[in-house]
């Protein structure tokens, strides 16, 4: 089975057909940088690492862009609040965003470019626009696309746009409500260094040119895959579209939008006191935990995150790492590559990144490689390892990839702890043994095995792990 990926503009399972033989063009809308980020932005964005992961796994060599939105009104409200330049204030948690992405094992894209960085792009997109008839400015610093001048618009969400009940402001400037910004004129009291000079006068780009114009500079007119969370199909990717193929570009192929998060059985917000930052969430649980907890559930459904699912989440990496390691501290084990995956799991990658499917496939293969350990089989523990450790790395949640041993695991203190409580119990079961008192022995044993640790006998001393 080829890969086939959901097309929210066709709202079908389709076959990822690349537009080059052999190559996947992805454009994914970053982080507005107004605020640190929080539980959705991670989802989305891992979601998107992982299917980078899987077309590099499948052979695709990958071209991946995600911007940054670092000026709008949201960023310029916010450092006036605080009292910080509006540059300084973005930066700020750009660099967070960074800082938090790298934690949780997310490869860096291959251009992540700003949109104040890209104003001449924009500034020619809108000429263009204006040329074709399909944008116009206001004569006072404003550009507005003009809705109703393409018959194409709302085709993304299928709207009808003379049926649409909240198009937009109905600003003196607009000859439509639902018309919307390209370009927004500066404000007496905004900073001056907030807007930038064009032929219909100073101002800064509206949210929606700027992906446009960054997609066609890094990926060309036409690129494959689309990616943003669910909460943007409208009207941001709606506008993005329109423009672009009002520009007379392709644009993008495939659409695909990450699910949303909700918390405890509802939608996370501020105003229900159940948001939940990055900040908070890494203080409290390990980042492979939350990575685990986060890309386990398919990425286009709702995802519920809480406190029994970050404690599974922990569970699980626990057992992972455990296995893994023992596997690989065995006598006679090669740490190999696997030239290819279960079948089982390549299927439910392939079908829309069924990660559920998936992960299925990766405890089975868990329990086969506990089985190949307990047969002391070196050949079998090492073909089981590359497999697990294969299907693992597609996630980002290879215990053995060096970003997790450097961290300990993802942070692991906790299994740090576990295995020096866990070593000290198998201390005292061997003095208790060694002392032929038989009734101490089992009892430690048995009350290891009840808390989920298993403990093997072999010629170099007992081992432990934990139970799959």
């Amino acid at each position: 089975m080829t890969l086939h990926l959901y097309d929210s503009a066709s709202r079908a399972n389709v076959p990822f057909t690349p537009l080059q033989e052999g190559q996947a063009a992805i454009y994914v809308c970053g982080p507005t940088t107004q605020s640190s980020p929080h539980l959705g932005h991670l989802r989305t964005f891992l979601a998107f690492d992982v299917l980078v992961r899987w077309l590099e796994r499948s052979g695709y060599r990958v071209t991946y862009v995600r911007n940054v939105t670092d000026i709008d009104d949201k960023i310029l409200a916010k450092a006036k609040e605080n009292d910080a330049e509006w540059w300084a204030w973005s930066l700020r948690h750009e660099l967070e965003f960074g800082r938090v992405m790298d934690a949780l094992g997310a490869r860096r894209p291959d251009y992540e470019p700003r949109a104040t960085g890209h104003v001449p792009e924009m500034i020619e997109f809108m000429q263009r626009l204006i040329e074709r008839g399909h944008a116009y400015p206001d004569g006072n610093g404003n550009v507005y696309f003009d809705v109703h001048s393409f018959p194409r618009y709302g085709a993304l969400t299928r709207q009808d746009v003379n049926a649409m009940q909240d198009g937009g402001d109905a600003e003196a400037g607009k000859r439509n409500p639902a018309d919307f910004a390209l370009w927004k004129s500066a404000k007496a009291d905004e900073p001056e260094t907030a807007s930038w000079p064009t032929p219909w006068g100073r101002g800064r780009p509206g949210w929606h040119l700027e992906c446009s114009a960054m997609a066609k500079k890094y990926l060309g007119e036409a690129f494959d895959i689309h990616g943003g969370g669910l909460d943007l199909r409208f009207p941001h990717h709606e506008n993005e579209q329109a423009q672009s193929w009002a520009a007379g570009y392709g644009f993008a192929n495939l659409w695909l939008h990450s699910g949303l998060v909700t918390v405890d059985g509802m939608k996370m917000g501020k105003s229900l006191n159940n948001f939940i930052t990055a900040e908070d969430v890494l203080s409290k649980h390990s980042a492979a935990a939350v990575r685990l907890a986060l890309v386990s559930a398919s990425y286009g459904s709702t995802l519920e995150f809480n406190a029994d699912s970050i404690a599974e989440a922990e569970t699980v990496w626990g057992r992972f790492c455990a296995t893994v390691k023992r596997a690989s501290e065995m006598d006679g084990v090669e740490l190999l590559t696997a030239e290819s995956l279960p079948e089982a799991f390549t299927l439910a990658m392939n079908d829309n990144l069924n990660a559920a499917g998936a992960m299925a496939e990766v405890h089975r293969g868990i329990t086969a490689l506990n089985a190949a350990l307990s047969g002391n089989d070196g050949a079998a523990v090492s073909e089981k390892l590359a497999e697990v450790r294969g299907m693992l790395d597609v996630f980002g949640l290879d215990p053995l990839h060096a970003h997790w041993r450097s961290t300990g695991g993802g942070d692991d203190i906790a299994l740090r702890a576990l295995d020096a409580l866990v070593s000290s119990q198998i201390a005292q079961r061997a003095e208790a043994r060694a002392a032929k008192d038989w009734a101490r022995a089992d009892a430690i044993r048995d009350a290891l095995q009840n808390s989920g640790i298993r403990v093997e006998d072999g010629a170099n001393g007992a081992r432990w792990s934990i139970e799959s």
